[in-house]
């Protein structure tokens, strides 16, 4: 194989890692000998004029385009005759960046989103899954694509756990998150009154407070949820928690079974036999055991939705494998011609097999 660039892509980057989710995948496209457009969030302008300047500084116009504006704009540039794109956001979004590619065809790298699961087993260690769960759940205030999205616990452990988290988010931001240098707020003023909106149904153990003015949402955590609870349904993006019991873990397993795949999964065990049961039983763009979204910084694993959660995979080798056309070559020497190996063909089946095994190399 003679790894090629695929020639002029797109990369198109969210507003909740602005920096990061769009240049680590151009690092990849450049690395593979690609040229660029790239289109950031109209909802981080700051950082997106830090990035314009990076650029300008960094790249040569005839290898890297920067193009800013809103939706439209990025809508306007799926349509361009491209030979990738590369699309971090939503899976509404998703799909439409993937309708446009079709009418090409042009290929997709997705990274989506999705409900990630955590659960939470009756042998885990409670004190270290509360403050990973936490820690995982609430940075960037859930603004982040692998945060746990919900939590499934093991029925026994739902009250220790539940008190658990309310003393590590006390831990973490102190008494009152608002004053936190370390707690942040949602992004704009529609995703902060959907999220409002997901505070109906169900009881707040911890947090729920808001100030539309800073758009702040305490971290919260929430259980005894009825199941028709928006914020069972949809992806919630923010920093809210709910936490749901299970009795037996086949209730788990059939839940999985029967959603969407998600883009994480997590899985707090010390059981070998519950890890294998994980990985034979589920699917998930990623899986980590007694931890939270750290799986994503690591540079060997490839990172990437599977389904609805996305296509393709980034970072390390897997990003520019992603940039790249592996294109196939046969070297076949002119000095052997066997007539037998041309119609009409009287050779046995058999000695055929072997001898094109031996000229190709198989």
């Amino acid at each position: 194989m003679h790894p090629e660039p695929l020639g002029v892509v797109l990369i198109i980057g969210p507003w909740n890692y602005p920096f990061q989710l769009l240049f680590t995948p151009l690092v990849s496209a450049l690395a593979a000998g690609n040229c660029v457009a790239l289109k950031p969030s109209e909802y981080a302008p700051c950082t997106a004029a830090v990035m314009r300047r990076i650029v300008a500084d960094g790249c040569e116009p005839e290898h890297v385009g920067y193009f800013e504006g809103a939706a439209a704009a990025a809508a306007d540039l799926t349509h361009l005759p491209f030979d990738h794109i590369f699309f971090t956001g939503s899976v509404a979004t998703g799909r439409r960046v993937m309708a446009a590619a079709a009418q090409g065809p042009v290929s997709v790298t997705l990274e989506l989103g999705g409900k990630n699961p955590c659960v939470v087993c009756a042998d885990a260690r409670l004190d270290q899954a509360a403050r990973r769960i936490a820690r995982g759940k609430f940075m960037n205030a859930g603004q982040t694509c692998v945060a746990p999205d919900f939590v499934m616990v093991a029925a026994d452990l739902l009250e220790p756990l539940l008190d658990k988290l309310a003393a590590t988010i006390s831990d973490f931001y102190g008494p009152d998150p608002r004053l936190s240098p370390d707690y942040g707020r949602i992004i704009n003023d529609a995703h902060f009154q959907r999220l409002q909106a997901c505070l109906s149904g169900g009881r707040i153990v911890c947090g729920g407070q808001s100030d539309r003015t800073e758009r702040y949402l305490a971290p919260t955590v929430m259980r005894d949820l009825p199941p028709d609870a928006p914020v069972l349904s949809e992806e919630i993006f923010g920093p809210i928690l709910p936490v749901l019991a299970f009795d037996e873990l086949d209730e788990v397993f059939a839940y999985l079974r029967h959603n969407a795949k998600p883009l994480a999964l997590y899985c707090f065990t010390e059981s070998g036999r519950v890890r294998r049961r994980f990985l034979a039983e589920t699917a998930s763009g990623g899986l980590a055991f007694n931890d939270t979204v750290n799986h994503l910084l690591a540079k060997t694993l490839p990172f990437g939705g599977v389904g609805a959660s996305g296509i393709g995979a980034c970072h390390g080798a897997a990003g520019f494998a992603g940039f790249t056309h592996y294109r196939s070559v046969l070297h076949r020497s002119s000095r052997l011609d066997c007539r037998w190996l041309y119609p009409p063909l009287k050779t046995p089946l058999h000695v055929l097999k072997r001898f094109y095994g031996f000229l190709l190399g198989g």
